[in-house]
C-alpha cells in the first residue's frame, strides 16, 4: 500500500508544485508565512496528500456534502445516523442570534428540513462544549419555536386552521472533534441517542430528539480493531474525521462511491488562492476555540479559587470566634486572679503577716488534702 495518497489520486499535486505557486505570489505569500510552521506542513500535507483532508472543516464539508447541489450525501450520512429514511426538502438558515454567541466553538453547522416536515440540525465542534446536553437541549427548543411559527404564518397566509399535528420531529446532530469528559465514560462507545419517554409507559410524541457521536472516541475504537471498518456508517465516519493516507486508501478500496469525493477535494486543492482563503478561516475558527477554551478554563480556575478563599474565609471567622472567646476566658482569669491578689493585700495588712506568706497560706488552703 502506498504512503501518500497520489498515485491513487494522480490529479494531486507535488509538494514542489505547491510550494512554486505561493512563491509566485505575494498575496499568497503573506497568507503563507502568516502561519505558523505546523500550519504550513498541515496546509501541504493535505494539499499534496501526505495526510488527508480534513472534511469536517466547515468549507470542505459544505463544499463536498453542500445540501443543495448534492443532497444525496448528506441524505445517505442522516440515514444512517438516525436510522430512517432521509429525505432533505430544502437547506434553512441557521439562527443568528445562535451563531454570535457560540459560533466560536463550531467547526460546522447545518440545519435542513427533510421531506416529512422534521428538521435536522448537523454541527461539529472541535472542542465538545461544556454542558453538552442543556446547550443542546436550548437549541433544539429554539428549532422546535421556529418551526411552530413558520408552520402557523403559513397556515395564517393559506387562511387554514393551526394545528399541532403540524409540528414535526427536530432532531438535533452533534459531532465532537474532541469530546467532553461525559462521554469518556463510555470509551466503548461512539453513537448515543436521546429522546423523552415516559416512566411509565404512556406514549407521547415530544418532537425533540438528540444524537451525539463522539468522534475521537470512534478513531479510538477503530483503532483497538486493527482499523476494520464494519458497516456504512462506520465508512462515512472514518471518511469524515480520518486524515492516515492507509485508512482512506482502505476505505476507497471497500467502499469505491467515496472515491468521487476525495477527487473533488483535491480538486479544489488545485486553487491554491481559494484553499488557502480556506484554511486560514478553519485557522481563525480554531484560534478562537483555542481561546473560548481557554477562557471557560479560566472560568472553571477562578471559580474553584473563589470557592477556596469563601472556605478559607470561613475558617478565618471562626478561629477569630475561638480566639475572642480565648481572650474573653483569660481576661476573666485576670479579673479573678486581681480579685485574688487584693483579698491577700487586705489580709497582710490586717495580720502584719507579709503578702507572700498570706499567698503560701491561701495555695496550702486550695491544695486537695492526700494524707491519710
Amino acid at each position: 500500500m502506498t504512503t501518500t495518497l497520489k498515485e491513487a489520486f494522480p490529479i494531486i499535486r507535488d509538494r514542489i508544485e505547491v510550494q512554486m505557486e505561493i512563491k509566485k505570489s505575494e498575496k499568497l505569500q503573506r497568507i503563507f508565512y502568516n502561519w505558523n510552521e505546523e500550519q504550513q506542513n498541515e496546509f501541504l500535507d493535505f494539499c499534496t496528500g501526505v495526510r488527508g483532508i480534513r472534511f469536517l472543516y466547515d468549507s470542505f464539508f459544505k463544499e463536498i456534502l453542500n445540501p443543495e447541489y448534492v443532497p444525496e450525501r448528506l441524505e445517505e450520512f442522516l440515514t444512517l445516523l438516525l436510522g430512517i429514511p432521509v429525505k432533505i426538502l430544502e437547506a434553512l438558515p441557521p439562527d443568528s442570534t445562535r451563531i454570535a454567541d457560540e459560533s466560536s466553538l463550531l467547526i460546522m453547522d447545518i440545519v435542513v428540513q427533510l421531506g416529512n416536515g422534521s428538521i435536522v440540525n448537523l454541527e461539529v465542534q472541535k472542542i465538545g462544549y461544556k454542558f453538552p446536553g442543556a446547550r443542546s437541549a436550548c437549541y433544539s427548543a429554539d428549532l422546535l419555536l421556529r418551526q411552530y411559527k413558520r408552520v402557523r404564518s403559513r397556515a395564517k397566509q393559506k387562511n387554514l386552521s393551526f394545528s399541532y399535528k403540524d409540528i414535526k420531529e427536530v432532531y438535533t446532530i452533534v459531532l465532537f472533534e474532541r469530546s467532553p469528559a461525559e462521554f469518556h465514560t463510555f470509551p466503548n462507545h461512539y453513537r448515543h441517542y436521546f429522546r423523552q419517554r415516559s416512566d411509565t409507559g404512556l406514549k407521547l410524541d415530544l418532537l425533540q430528539q438528540y444524537l451525539f457521536i463522539p468522534l475521537d472516541i470512534f478513531r479510538k475504537n477503530q483503532h483497538n480493531k486493527d482499523n476494520k471498518i464494519e458497516n456504512r456508517l462506520e465508512a462515512w465516519l472514518t471518511f469524515l474525521s480520518i486524515d492516515d493516507p492507509d485508512m482512506i486508501l482502505h476505505l476507497i478500496e471497500e467502499y469505491p462511491e467515496f472515491r468521487p469525493m476525495y477527487e473533488e477535494a483535491y480538486r479544489l486543492c488545485l486553487n491554491i488562492e481559494e484553499v488557502m482563503q480556506m484554511f486560514s478561516k478553519e485557522l481563525a475558527e480554531l484560534d478562537r476555540n483555542t481561546v473560548q477554551l481557554m477562557i471557560d478554563e479560566m472560568q472553571d480556575e477562578i471559580n474553584v479559587q473563589k470557592e477556596e478563599i469563601s472556605i478559607q474565609k470561613q475558617q478565618l471567622v471562626t478561629q477569630q470566634q475561638q480566639l475572642n472567646s480565648r481572650q474573653h476566658q483569660i481576661h476573666k482569669m485576670i479579673l479573678l486572679l486581681s480579685d485574688s491578689i487584693q483579698d491577700a493585700a487586705q489580709i497582710a495588712a490586717q495580720t502584719g503577716i507579709s503578702l507572700e506568706e498570706v499567698q503560701a497560706v491561701l495555695a496550702g488552703a486550695e491544695e486537695p488534702n492526700t494524707k491519710t
